[in-house]
């Protein structure tokens, strides 16, 4: 999940960030210097990008965490590669500004210090009884696990949305998404009785089943069976990033050892695994016992209290401090996925004019756009640019004043933001203005798509922020 997002990151983290980027670090982190007074500016934006955040250090910090990825792959000093990752991955966050305002990030970023506490020691280690993971670590990984699910399926309902409670919620889910793939098209076309049993499975499994991760094995291992098979459902009919990568993978720790080897023996033959032999553990010392006690409690402390104290008086309120103390690391977080569903769905797209009266589309890499393309399957690659804009579509230009930041940096042919679609079209000479328009999209029906190779129809509203040109630039 690392590499898939420094992955991404190489591709976009210049046009995001960058000196000539939509939303500067540097400038950021400059505001924050002056708002926030001596040393306590380090733990409200807790970024390596205070020693610079040029072009060259963001490349830096990519590779690092590039890098630190591919070594956690190959079992290459696993503890100290997932520092690196967390610091690496948090640097970015903590200075995307917009660009890191998702619930992935935040899972992302809880289940890698986790992991520093359950992965073995040593540069190259092995499995097995000789390096056993904390039993703690494992616990809160499923805990963190546990709270996805039923964080969101309590604020499906606490929300009021009509649609969760009527059974309608799906009905529209697979084109209002934010980025949608093509076997979501067809899925959308099953009908009002699949989506609301789709609607009811999600909730039972959010409210329900998944209290099942803290009972027996023999509830435990099917419950992973099913859940498995949802976060699979999900992949392929959307793309949210890694988002649903990192909740298929925290699931496989709901299975265990005896469930593994019984699969491998029946697949290789009952003489295929060796016996196991263990021995009793040496208890650590008493300081290393401390030193994974105390941020272990401290992290499942602050996310039972922001849950359990939100919207509590004072000063009940006042005990999940501890939350609010961990809030920059995003190490404790709180989820709630899809609490109001999306009642419609618009695209903002970019157009350029040399002339200003023929306007040119600046094209998408990922969004739908083209009529005819169908949208495609590349999860977890995450377009953080154009997975804004779909958030941004949902409110105003008021509310989204980077889309004009974006505006003013093609007039200015920035290579990093150009870089952040699929071509410039505007090659042999820089436009004189650039405006935004949304246009409202839904997927065709399947006779329109038979007779016209047409995945989507649209509507054109209007303008979003207008047209921006080298006098009028914010």
């Amino acid at each position: 999940m690392f590499l898939s997002a420094f992955y991404s990151l190489a591709f976009q983290i210049h046009g995001l960030i960058g000196p000539t980027g939509v939303l500067p670090a540097d400038d950021y982190l400059a505001r924050v210097a002056r708002a926030v007074p001596g040393v306590a500016r380090f733990w409200y934006a807790p970024t390596l990008l205070w020693l610079g955040a040029s072009n060259g250090a963001l490349t830096t910090l990519w590779v690092m965490g590039g890098v630190a990825s591919v070594l956690l792959l190959v079992n290459v000093w696993p503890r100290a590669s997932l520092v690196v990752a967390f610091l690496a991955f948090l640097s970015f966050i903590a200075a995307a500004q917009e660009f890191s305002s998702y619930q992935s990030d935040g899972m992302l970023l809880e289940a890698g210090f986790l992991s520093l506490f359950f992965a073995p020691p040593g540069r190259r280690p092995g499995l097995g009884p000789a390096s056993p993971p904390s039993r703690a670590s494992l616990f809160l990984l499923r805990w963190e696990c546990f709270r996805i699910y039923f964080e969101s399926g309590v604020v499906k309902l606490a929300s009021g949305d009509p649609s969760w409670r009527d059974m309608t919620a799906m009905d529209h889910y697979y084109e209002n998404g934010p980025l949608p793939t093509w076997l979501g098209w067809y899925v959308q076309h099953w009908g009002h009785a699949f989506h609301a049993a789709t609607a009811l499975a999600t909730l039972v499994i959010e409210l329900g089943l998944v209290w099942a991760f803290f009972l027996p094995r023999r509830l435990r291992i099917p419950c992973c069976l099913m859940v498995t098979a949802l976060q699979v459902g999900i992949i392929a009919t959307a793309n949210y990033a890694f988002l649903n990568y990192i909740v298929l993978s925290l699931g496989v720790l709901l299975l265990d050892d005896a469930f593994l080897r019984d699969v491998v023996r029946r697949l290789r033959g009952a003489d295929a695994m060796p016996p196991v032999v263990t021995s009793p553990e040496t208890p650590p010392p008493t300081w290393k016992l401390a030193a994974v006690a105390v941020p272990l409690i401290w992290v499942f402390y602050a996310t039972c209290a922001d849950f359990l104290l939100s919207g509590a008086p004072e000063p009940i309120a006042g005990l999940a401090w501890p939350a609010h103390a961990l809030g920059p690391l995003r190490i404790a977080n709180r989820y709630g996925l899809f609490a109001v569903m999306t009642p419609g769905r618009y695209e903002i797209e970019f157009q350029g004019t040399t002339d200003g009266v023929t306007w040119t589309a600046y094209p998408f890499r990922y969004k739908p756009q083209s009529l005819d393309v169908p949208p495609g399957i590349y999860a977890p690659y995450q377009p953080r640019f154009e997975w804004n804009l779909w958030f941004a579509s949902l409110g105003g230009c008021r509310d989204n004043r980077w889309v004009q930041r974006a505006e003013s940096r093609l007039l200015d042919g920035d290579p990093g933001v150009l870089g952040l679609f699929a071509k410039n079209p505007f090659a042999s000479a820089p436009p004189v203005a650039v405006r935004t328009v949304v246009s409202q999209y839904w997927f065709t029906d399947l006779e329109t798509k038979r007779s016209t190779g047409r995945w989507w129809r649209r509507d054109e509203i209007g303008a979003y922020c207008g047209a921006v040109t080298r006098k009028t630039r914010p």
